[in-house]
């Protein structure tokens, strides 16, 4: 399916990567793209190959208006919830970004609150989005690659986990590892199985 360019000069597509994985940060990816040329093979990263995505990502980067990156790592989704760490990862996206957006485009069926941020601008939140709207695909590619890097060299640090393999979702092989050892500092801790396993025996 092909997603549709934007129309409005300075819109921000605007998704996050990593909103059910066991462990690990919540990233979030805002990306203004260019009114042309336009980047071919954009698409939610989630029917995207990893060597697809990759590629994507470095065309994204170098060809974007502007795009930037914001996340909350486990200990603020345990403080938090998930719904208020993805809003967080959300904003701290949108501040990075090099100049404001006008209009933003988000995934899913509501928005992250523009408060305090220094800007205003119309949302539409799109179920789906990602699919099919062009700036929230880029964002989401520039979201799970992001991401997707952060676990590998988590599993430097963590190599008993094998986060470079599962990035953190509930795997069978993770399962066993959490069960055997506990979990390590980059674990939610208010996420199940992983509370059971901070139980003491």
């Amino acid at each position: 399916m092909s997603v549709r360019w934007p129309r409005t000069a300075l819109l921000a597509g605007l998704d996050e990567a990593g909103r059910g994985p066991l462990a690990g940060p919540v990233v979030a990816a805002a990306v203004i793209l260019p009114a042309g040329p336009r980047i071919r093979g954009l698409d939610d990263s989630k029917q995207l190959a990893p060597a697809d995505r990759e590629r994507l990502s470095i065309s994204i980067r170098a060809r974007a208006v502007a795009w930037g990156l914001g996340w909350a790592d486990a200990a603020e989704i345990d403080a938090l919830n998930i719904l208020e760490a993805t809003w967080l990862a959300m904003r701290r996206a949108l501040l990075a970004l090099p100049v404001a957006p006008r209009a933003l485009q988000v995934d899913g069926p509501r928005a992250p609150s523009l408060e305090g941020l220094g800007f205003s601008a119309p949302i539409d939140a799109i179920v789906g989005g990602d699919g099919s709207e062009a700036a929230i695909a880029a964002a989401s590619i520039l979201a799970k690659t992001w991401r997707d890097h952060f676990m590998v060299a988590a599993d430097n640090r963590h190599p008993a986990y094998g986060f470079a393999v599962h990035k953190g979702y509930g795997t069978a092989d993770h399962l066993d590892v959490l069960s055997a050892l506990g979990p390590c500092p980059l674990h939610r801790r208010t996420f199940e199985p992983v509370r059971s396993a901070c139980v003491p025996r």
